[in-house]
């Protein structure tokens, strides 16, 4: 007797480890779904704001700055100088010898297109705003940015000359999306 339930037993034996299978499977399917729904608020919390992708770029219109003239702009709430550099300004950044800097950079590695120059208006030493985009500022021995705080000294194209900053004002990526018009980030 035992011999005639073995072949019936087998198969509802495997009927049984399927189901099983099956729901084991499926709840956990479900369960991966419910942590899903469940963490993704969390995860898209992470994400920054709208206000704060609006301002991961910024445009800025260079037909009102007349030559010799500087403006600034606000980009991931750092000051950015704009400037107009003359031709006298140009000549004498990219007359100094490489061996005089500190953070040693030629002005066409700073700069995108002449005239312009952008970049980040944070001194590199404790991150005051330096002086020098108004032409009533003072811009240091090298006529270009001042930090009164510390007496950081930039060149014409902003690299370190003076005073205890370590480096150059930073450049940020920019580029040219017409003659008159560059967006920054």
């Amino acid at each position: 007797m035992a011999d005639a339930m073995a072949p019936h037993a087998a198969p509802h034996g495997e009927a049984g480890e399927t189901r099983r299978d099956f729901l084991k499977l499926t709840t956990g399917a479900f369960a991966a779904v419910g942590v899903g729904a469940i963490a993704w608020p969390f995860i898209s919390s992470m994400n920054p704001a709208r206000d704060v992708l609006a301002l991961a770029s910024t445009e800025v219109d260079l037909s009102p700055i007349a030559v010799g003239q500087a403006v600034t702009v606000m980009w991931r709430g750092k000051p950015v100088f704009v400037r107009r550099r003359a031709e006298e300004e140009i000549k004498a950044a990219r007359e100094v010898p490489l061996s005089q800097l500190r953070d040693p950079q030629t002005d066409q590695s700073r700069v995108i297109r002449d005239p312009w120059l952008v970049v980040v208006g944070v001194c590199t030493h404790l991150g005051c705003v330096p002086l020098g985009q108004k032409p009533t500022d003072a811009r240091g021995d090298y006529g270009g940015w001042f930090c009164p705080c510390h007496g950081s000294h930039y060149d014409t194209s902003g690299r370190i000359r003076l005073g205890p900053a370590p480096a150059n004002l930073a450049v940020p990526e920019y580029n040219f999306t017409s003659d008159t018009q560059i967006r920054i980030g």
